[in-house]
């Protein structure tokens, strides 16, 4: 367990405080564009800090890492286009809650409880670094392939009106993972002899199209786009009431800390897992989901904010990346000589209380940045749609565009906004979709080497089906199926009448 004083200390360093807040200041930036990631920015600035020492490359790329995960809220609950996969779902309750002139209430929910679950993520890497490594450590193949595919069942139950259509959305989005280079076999696969879509289609591209491009197709459609967005209506929001919901949001903070602790899995999962909990668990929302529940902000916020820490465990423990960012961090420790590992914090100690200064550090200006901008960045939504709506679309080029710099990616956004565009249409939420195109290459990897492995041995289900882990996931996406279909549904719906 790390020392208070040797962790604190660093509160009191102006200069390593300074490098967290310009790394800080870079991820509310970076994150709040959409195409700009944090691990763009991250990977950028390694070949910047490679020169520097580690301290202060370390406090920058924490600023960068905290903040532009909680900024990638912003554009999703302004403009509808989320800034990382890991806001999507605050798009379900953010985005509807900002259309009714409340953007700045739900912009103090997402930086409140972004704020909590940052906090509670690295107060958990911080004790809990060595027992859930070691529980992330034994997941298997088959393990990973059943998580991402529970998550996909949950989506389909809560961001459709019919959870069909959200299963048809998921699988569409599973079709559109596949297209790339086989990574097992090294072939093409749903390229149509295209040279571009041999390296796969990126989320990006996928992310602005499905959200960003199809909504102002849906607001020409529906011919009011002359009119103002909405108007900001002058509310006051208490903390009072903000904080009345701090109880539940622990339960979300630890769902987001132990999903981002395995390897791969990650804030998009964390959240949609969380919001599926919010809606069993919270039966009067102040507003139905789907049409401006804080309570569903709060889910989505709170527990991809706590995988910030729960992805730097496996990282620090175990030397194996918890998400793209902690990839790149873990390259930047490489860089300066330095060995994570299962005894990394036995034998360098003072590195780990860096990177825990750092992060609660971030979390204080996530704060600051949070509480200061958004009443700000709120006004945006106020500018008439024959103004907004032409900014928005150029963003999406940008977006698209700085994911690769290439053209291709714009027709791939242009297309992925057509598609979302004719989906919301006949009522297929595209949050399903873009899930599963975020893990369709995780679930299709996983399951072969399950299968691969599996093969060897002399009971073949008992090797791929026979651990705890994998029986207690297959529990819950039976129950998670069964409890969408229509006559089970009307079977628990008698008996709870009785």
């Amino acid at each position: 367990m790390p020392d208070f004083m040797s962790v604190f200390a660093y509160f009191l360093d102006i200069r390593f405080v300074f490098f967290v807040l310009a790394g800080s200041l870079a991820g509310l930036f970076v994150g709040a564009i959409p195409g700009l990631s944090v691990s763009m920015a991250t990977a950028l600035l390694v070949s910047i800090t490679y020169s520097w020492d580690t301290s202060s490359a370390l406090a920058t790329i924490m600023g960068v890492y905290v903040v532009g995960v909680f900024s990638g809220a912003l554009s999703a609950i302004l403009i509808n286009i989320p800034g990382a996969p890991s806001s999507v779902v605050t798009t379900l309750d953010g985005f509807p809650l900002a259309s009714k002139g409340e953007a700045y209430k739900a912009l103090k929910y997402t930086t409140v409880y972004s704020f909590v679950g940052t906090v509670f993520g690295f107060v958990a890497l911080w004790f809990l670094v060595r027992p859930v490594s070691m529980v992330a450590l034994k997941f298997s193949p088959m393990d990973y392939f059943l998580l991402a595919f529970f998550g996909l069942t949950t989506v389909g139950s809560l961001t459709a009106k019919n959870f069909s259509k959200g299963l048809i959305s998921a699988l569409l989005g599973l079709i559109f993972s596949l297209v790339g280079i086989d990574s097992v076999v090294g072939t093409a696969r749903l390229t149509f002899g295209l040279y571009d879509l041999q390296a796969g289609i990126s989320i990006v591209p996928a992310l602005v199209g499905l959200f960003g491009f199809s909504e102002i197709l849906m607001v020409i459609s529906d011919g009011n786009f002359d009119g103002e967005v909405t108007k900001i209506a002058k509310s006051v929001v208490r903390m009072k009431d903000i904080l009345k919901h701090f109880a539940i949001s622990m339960y979300y903070a630890t769902i987001g800390t132990l999903i981002g602790a395995l390897p791969g899995a990650g804030g998009p999962v964390a959240s949609f897992i969380a919001y599926s909990q919010a809606k069993k668990i919270v039966k009067n929302p102040s507003v139905p989901f789907g049409e401006g529940a804080v309570e569903g902000i709060i889910a989505s916020e709170t527990a991809n904010n706590a995988c910030i820490g729960g992805a730097l465990i496996p990282m620090l423990a175990l030397a194996i990346p918890g998400d793209a960012v902690t990839a790149i961090i873990l390259s930047v420790f490489y860089v300066h000589g330095l060995r994570p590992g299962p005894m990394f914090i036995k034998t360098s100690p003072d590195m780990f209380h860096i990177i825990l200064a750092g992060g609660l550090i971030a979390s204080m200006f996530l704060l600051i940045l949070g509480l200061l901008v958004a009443p700000r960045i709120s006004k945006v939504i106020t500018v008439p749609k024959r103004i907004l709506l032409p900014i928005v679309g150029v963003l999406c080029v940008i977006g698209a565009f700085a994911c690769n710099n290439r053209m291709f990616d714009v027709g791939l956004m242009f297309f992925f906004g057509i598609l979302g565009y004719f989906l919301r249409k006949r009522d297929y939420s595209v949050a399903p979709m873009t899930l599963a195109i975020v893990l369709g290459g995780m679930m299709d990897s996983n399951f072969r080497r399950a299968i691969s492995l599996a093969s060897s041995e002399s009971h073949f289900m008992g090797a791929l089906f026979g651990r705890p882990i994998t029986i207690v996931l297959l529990i819950l996406i039976v129950i998670t199926i069964a409890s969408n279909i229509p006559a089970v549904k009307r079977i628990f719906s008698a008996a709870g009448n009785r």
